[in-house]
This record gives structure tokens, sequence and C-alpha cells, in this order.
């Protein structure tokens, strides 16, 4: 599935219950396919993926986030889109 060529976007929390960033630099588990995801979706932020695994680009804050908020919650390095907006509440 993941090797399918299409695009795949993964829903997470942000950090787990005791606080600690969910997304990493690294992955600490083991991978059904390396470098396959486009798009993280959590209740914080909004990334995109960059090509070949080159970061990170947070395109969308939910409301009250702040960057400096997503980056204490982010454990890997991120740049800032020249776009970046709100997350739509649904």
């Amino acid at each position: 599935l993941v090797a399918s060529g299409s695009r795949v976007v993964v829903t997470m929390e942000h950090t787990d219950r005791n606080g600690s960033p969910k997304i990493l630099q690294e992955c600490s588990l083991p991978l059904t396919g390396q470098r396959v995801v486009s798009r993280i979706i959590t209740e914080k932020a909004v990334f995109d993926v960059r090509d070949g695994g080159r970061g990170l680009v947070l395109i969308e804050l939910a409301q009250g986030e702040t960057i400096e908020s997503i980056r204490t919650a982010t454990g890997a390095n991120f740049d800032v889109s020249d776009g970046l907006g709100l997350m739509r509440q649904s």
C-alpha cells in the first residue's frame, strides 16, 4: 500500500500523554515504508513532508498555537511556509 505511489497522509496526536513529541527527527519504531509520507496532520498543526525526506514545512497552525509552541511540541526541525495559515475548524 505505501509503495503504491499515492499520497500518504498521517493523522496523529502531536504529543504523547506525558507531553513528549511524537513527531521526531528519526522514527524509533519499525517502518512499513521509508520516506512515503506526504503530510502530517495533528490537533496542533499541519506539516508537508519534503520529497526525499528533506524535512518538514509547517503550513497550518491550530487556533491558539504559535510557531514557538509548535517548535516546543515537535521533536524534529521544520521550516515555516511563507503562506502559513490557520487550520480550518470542522
